[in-house]
């Protein structure tokens, strides 16, 4: 925007960073998530290679992670994260079902993930009743504008006005947006089968009630509070009542805002829901005594209720699994039922972002899981169609710690022991697993050697044996 200053448009003074942490915006960014999926090229992404129905609790903690570092105050972190974004972006190309070609790195379909966004910000604003005036909107359209220019769009995609987007967006939104199967899942599907997140992942009954009832009500909100001319044309259904519930919503959610400063910070509640049990975070021992009482409410719940009963991994007997739930909690990333090349791609991405890895590192990662995908398919894809089923799978139960599996462990193994010393210590441990570093090892050092953790990769990739390590990487939601 002219006589924007481009320092103002990013850390604590943006408009972005007074948005992050309101409660508000969660609506926002599932809003913008739904009118993001709803565009050809990004609706095929999202299905081919996406690992939103399987894991989208890690899908929604790594956009909040990302949105963090690129409107933070730190230009270098904005570059490091820009770069690691487009990397990512190259990888994502391919042809929808109707043989159209999709390409994250298009132009025009980076500029519209940034559109949805801007607009959902102001359209949450509008809905809770409080409307941005059109200073506030200019400058938060101006921070969003200088994102995309982050990216290395220098095109201008996005236009340069305000009244120019509300025209560029009306287009979109009217001639080019579809009720694709991306959009059908994520408002059809996934809120009826979200699965817990970590923190609640030992109390399958509670959750089961919560989601059964609250699922319904956030498809209803989410669907009302998109553009009226897009529901007509997309057949979505009008329910009696949605508007007003969709408004009471936002409205509520808006007053949680007169919290004290640090209760929803967005962060804190990031990091809550993937506390693990045996972190050495002061929280850990409180969560797992309330988690303890929850169980024992679950189970009377289950008394006096008529939901099935599920299992989750706490109950289970033993630390195995069988084939086929190591096939669909582990193998299967994208949450297609079939194993292929997305699904080991969805592995390496998580783990250099976990680890924010640069090149080459992250490309020697992709690499090493090219080469297993090579050394797999040949082995179990048995009826040739390019993918392995899971009954391909579990008929084979292969032993798949072969070369191509050892050199995914030594690879991951460098790439977290960030000084070369060759043993992972405790900070190195945790950039990686995120948990408290509670391996026990011979003698007093509290160091994990690259023999061990080979060891370990091997044991949980191929033995499909349960690991506190391995699992909240990259088996949970």
């Amino acid at each position: 925007m002219p006589g924007t200053q481009p320092g103002s448009l990013f850390g604590p003074d943006s408009q972005f960073h007074r948005f992050f942490n309101d409660p508000r915006w969660a609506l926002a960014i599932l809003r913008a998530t739904v009118l993001e999926a709803a565009h050809p090229q990004i609706g095929a992404a999202l299905i081919d290679n996406s690992t939103f129905v399987a894991h989208p609790w890690r899908r929604l903690r790594n956009t909040l992670v990302s949105m963090q570092r690129m409107f933070g105050p730190d230009e270098e972190t904005r570059q490091r994260e820009a770069a690691r974004l487009n990397r990512l972006h190259a990888r994502l190309s391919g042809t929808d079902a109707e043989n159209r070609p999709y390409d994250a790195m298009d132009p025009e379909v980076r500029a519209w993930v940034v559109a949805t966004l801007f607009e959902s910000s102001v359209t949450m604003c509008r809905l809770s009743g409080q409307p941005l005036d059109q200073t506030t909107m200019k400058q938060l359209y101006a921070e969003f504008r200088a994102f995309l220019a982050a990216l290395g769009d220098q095109a201008g995609h996005l236009p340069p006005t305000l009244q120019e987007f509300w025209q560029y967006y009306d287009h979109m939104v009217q001639e080019e947006l579809e009720n694709t199967e991306a959009l059908r899942i994520i408002l059809y599907k996934l809120f009826d089968h979200l699965p817990a997140p970590p923190l609640l992942d030992s109390l399958p009954t509670v959750w089961a009630a919560g989601r059964a009832l609250a699922g319904p009500v956030i498809g209803t909100i989410t669907v009302a509070s998109l553009p009226e001319p897009f529901r007509r044309r997309a057949g979505l259904p009008e329910i009696p009542g949605a508007q007003a519930l969709m408004q009471s919503t936002y409205m509520a959610a808006g007053l949680a805002r007169f919290l004290p400063d640090g209760w929803l910070r967005t962060e804190n509640l990031t990091s809550l829901l993937y506390l693990s049990p045996d972190s050495d975070d002061p929280r850990a021992a409180t969560l797992t005594a309330l988690r303890g009482r929850m169980k024992r409410a679950g189970a009377l719940f289950r008394l006096v209720t008529p939901f099935p009963t599920q299992h989750g991994p706490a109950e289970e007997a033993g630390p195995r699994r069988n084939a086929e739930e190591f096939f669909t909690e582990v193998l299967d990333q994208t949450g297609d039922g079939y194993l292929d090349w997305p699904d080991l791609a969805a592995m390496a991405r998580e783990l250099s972002s976990r680890l924010d890895l640069d090149e080459p590192e992250e490309t020697r990662l992709y690499n090493a899981y090219a080469e297993w995908w090579k050394e797999l398919q040949p082995a179990l894809d048995t009826d040739g169609d390019g993918r392995i089923s899971k009954e391909e799978y579990a008929a084979a139960v292969p032993s798949l710690a072969g070369p191509a599996l050892i050199r995914v462990a030594e690879v991951l193994f460098s790439a977290t022991d960030k000084d070369g010393n060759q043993l992972i210590d405790a900070a190195e441990y945790r950039a990686l697993f995120r948990t408290g570093f509670r391996r026990t090892v011979a003698g007093t050092d509290p160091s994990y050697s690259r023999s061990a953790f080979v060891k370990d990769f091997l044991s949980f990739m191929s033995g499909r044996r349960r690991s506190t390590a391995f699992d909240p990487l990259l088996a949970e939601a």
